[in-house]
């Protein structure tokens, strides 16, 4: 009996050990299994951080994007040098050795105490950039925070390209790392900024640079959420070598296609991945496409061996995507898909805010282009790669207006900030210099609101309430119902017979004049108080010491009020004339109001700008030697153009008005308002100006032709809009009784 038990449990024990090797074998093969699908999901969550993708590739139209050496990252027989998960731990550690890193813990602030100045390193010798790095440091050599003295810099910008870290990639540079750490002011990175648009390389893609970055700040493209560091690094968009350096083109939203009515209303046309990294959402898209008005393309025709690992659905799916033009789909459809390609970010994401394409986005984990300054939520839709199959439903319940509000909202978007590189390198900069000036930096309001944020400078105030942009956003505000008067005198005061006598008492008898300012620019002596004519209001002798022309719009702490009226001391204004326009720019306190205007044209013989002051119904100027404008317009042309053209307006001792122009409409994005004026406003000017106004100069029109095209130039496009809009006084010319009128003086003139 003992014998025949010790034989049970024997056999019992033997049993169990067998069932316990089968299964461990059967755990290692599910793990082993599950480790390579692991490796093809699409990253749901941000832990994901080790999974990269590559950047969507595209057939026609868009092979601008193809670059030589594409073909070959997603062929699957690429000879590539596989990590073992060890190793692969180790790089998702060690991406950002810095890892914690914030702005008070690992940036100098000593350094940034004489303003914020940005250094580029010059060329190693014997290096060279890409094309589209060139156009990085050239927008900040360009912008006003360049130094050249590096012992002056705040901010610091590697000259050695780091655009492209894919190490399969032609424009990969080797040994970074040897040349960051021999630069002087290195300092482990601290205060300098690393800009970056491809990191990894086939098949995984992780953010892995190649070099240690330490403690610099990393603009980056297609950054994961949990590699960002927060109000540390920014994250950037992807853009292609052929992005324009200024300017940009414009959105493709018009006054002509509202209501938002189009064709289709989600596209998508893009490359198909059968395996790996980036694959599993394109795999899907053709369950959500109805062919009508869903229209979601792949192909599997890309990389050298395609063929070979075609599926079913290749051929069909290859046929249906050669009969629609990728254009036609973009400019036509209210929704366009931007799903993550072998990275996270998407060229497609540029190219829907562009056509007023409103984003849908699968890519989770992507930390958004300026998410710390834009409300993505105004402008696209985030969606969740796992939830694929609700896109549909989600895009078919939002309703026309919101339709509407988020289209506008892409174009202002697109315009503000991405149209061109200096734009993108602009706002990573201005978004750093808020963070180092923590106390007098931009609102959420004024980075997701018309001008942009780069229109604002936050030393002017932090108040919304007192740019001229915000009146209609803060509900009831408006401007002030006073406004100053700034009168550049050049000529020596001898006589109370002289224009700018009776100009300071016709502008003093205004109701709405709060104070006279005289910009003396002469170069005579100040005359005494007693020459000045007595007035109602006070009037304040500022002696300049540049007398320059660009001094008239410098921005005076005695300017209080929000409007100002800019007077050259020759203007003939009447009363009523000044009363009249002060009510009209009250109306519209972000445009320059005035009388005298003048107009830009296009001479195609000579392919250049052209300035007529010809009296026409079109103009695109009103002169700054009779308008009005908001006081902030003197602080921002002070202190947002560069240094060269004021010093060309100040050489030329022209052009100062054309350049007040180019800014206030290349911030607007409107036309100035000309208002009712007698037609001899020009011939007058003329016979009362003295010998020595420039009015009289030969050369003053030849200058102006010149300025026209020099500010265009620096723009990067032709701010200036034509109008043929004049705003004059109810009844007007009518005939009725000048009893009836308000403004009697003007039709007497």
């Amino acid at each position: 009996m003992q014998a025949k038990k010790r034989y049970l449990v024997v056999s019992l024990g033997a049993c169990l050990l067998l069932v316990a090797y089968l299964w461990g074998l059967q755990i290692g093969e599910f793990h082993h299994q599950n480790h390579h699908q692991h490796l093809f999901r699409v990253a749901q969550s941000p832990g994901l951080s080790l999974l990269r993708q590559r950047w969507p590739e595209w057939t026609h139209p868009l092979n601008t994007y193809l670059e030589d050496g594409e073909q070959e990252e997603d062929s699957p027989l690429l000879h590539h040098q596989h990590t073992s998960p060890r190793e692969r731990r180790e790089i998702r550690n060690n991406i950002y050795k810095s890892r914690r890193c914030r702005m008070d813990t690992c940036f100098d602030f000593s350094r940034c105490q004489r303003g914020f100045k940005v250094y580029v390193y010059p060329l190693l010798k014997g290096e060279t950039v890409s094309e589209s790095y060139q156009k990085i440091l050239t927008a900040v050599e360009d912008s006003r925070f360049h130094t050249t003295d590096v012992n002056e810099a705040c901010l610091y910008v590697l000259g050695i390209d780091t655009l492209d870290r894919d190490q399969l990639s032609s424009q990969y540079i080797h040994n970074v790392k040897a040349k960051v750490q021999s630069l002087p002011t290195w300092n482990d990175g601290r205060n300098h900024l690393i800009f970056n648009l491809y990191s990894g390389t086939w098949p995984y893609y992780t953010e892995e640079l190649g070099f240690d970055i330490g403690q610099a700040i990393l603009a980056k493209a297609s950054i994961d959420m949990d590699n960002f560091r927060p109000h540390f690094d920014v994250s950037i968009p992807l853009f292609s070598k052929d992005h324009s350096q200024k300017g940009g083109d414009k959105g493709y939203l018009t006054l002509k296609i509202v209501p938002p009515s189009r064709k289709y209303l989600l596209v998508f046309k893009g490359k198909r991945y059968l395996t790996g990294i980036g694959s599993e959402t394109r795999n899907a898209l053709y369950h959500i496409h109805n062919g009508e008005d869903i229209i979601l393309l792949t192909t599997c025709k890309h990389g050298k061996d395609w063929e070979k690992h075609k599926d079913a659905r290749c051929d069909r799916d290859n046929e249906e995507y050669s009969k629609f033009d990728y254009q036609e789909l973009l400019h036509n459809s209210s929704f366009c898909l931007v799903p993550r390609g072998r990275r996270l970010g998407s060229f497609r994401f540029l190219e829907a805010l562009q056509a007023a394409c409103i984003p849908v986005i699968l890519s989770n984990g992507w930390e958004l282009p300026f998410s710390e300054i834009i409300d993505w939520s105004k402008a696209a839709v985030i969606g969740d790669e796992r939830l694929l199959l609700q896109v549909s439903s989600i895009t078919r319940s939002v309703d026309h207006d919101k339709i509407l509000a988020l289209r506008q909202q892409t174009q202002f978007l697109w315009d503000a900030y991405f149209s061109s590189v200096s734009k993108i390198v602009l706002t990573t900069l201005e978004i750093i210099q808020d963070r180092i000036n923590s106390h007098i930096s931009r609102n959420k309001l004024m980075w997701n609101s018309l001008p942009g944020g780069l229109y604002v400078l936050p030393q002017f105030s932090t108040d919304a309430a007192v740019f001229p942009f915000y009146y209609s956003s803060l509900g009831e505000l408006d401007p002030s119902q006073e406004f100053t008067a700034v009168i550049q005198a050049v000529t020596p005061l001898q006589s109370q017979l002289q224009p700018v006598v009776k100009l300071i008492i016709a502008v003093a008898k205004s109701k709405f004049c709060a104070q006279i300012i005289v910009l003396w620019n002469c170069d005579k002596p100040l005359p005494p108080k007693s020459k000045w004519p007595s007035t109602t209001v006070p009037i304040t002798v500022i002696e300049g010491e540049r007398k320059t022309m660009s001094s008239r719009f410098s921005p005076h702490d005695v300017i209080l009020t929000d409007a100002v009226l800019s007077l050259d001391e020759d203007s003939v204004l009447s009363t009523n004339e000044v009363d009249f326009a002060f009510i009209v720019w009250h109306s519209f306190p972000d445009r320059i109001v005035g009388y005298p205007a003048r107009s830009h044209y296009w001479d195609s013989s000579k392919s250049r700008w052209g300035y007529t002051s010809k009296w026409t119904n079109q103009y695109s100027m009103v002169l700054t030697g009779a308008a009005f404008y908001h006081r902030y317009y003197h602080y921002l042309y002070t202190h947002y153009l560069p240094a060269s053209l004021l010093t060309m307006v100040d050489q030329m001792a022209n052009c100062e008005d054309i350049l007040m122009n180019f800014l206030v409409s290349a911030v607007t994005k409107l036309p100035p308002i000309k208002v009712t004026q007698k037609k001899q406003y020009k011939e007058t000017m003329m016979q009362q100006g003295s010998k020595t106004s420039r009015w009289a100069d030969p050369d003053h029109f030849a200058q102006r032709q010149t300025c026209m095209n020099s500010f265009s130039s620096w723009f990067g496009f032709m701010p200036l809009l034509h109008s043929q809009m004049r705003l004059d006084p109810v009844l007007f010319k009518d005939q009725v009784s000048i009893l009836r009128k308000k403004y009697r003086d003007i039709e007497r003139l």
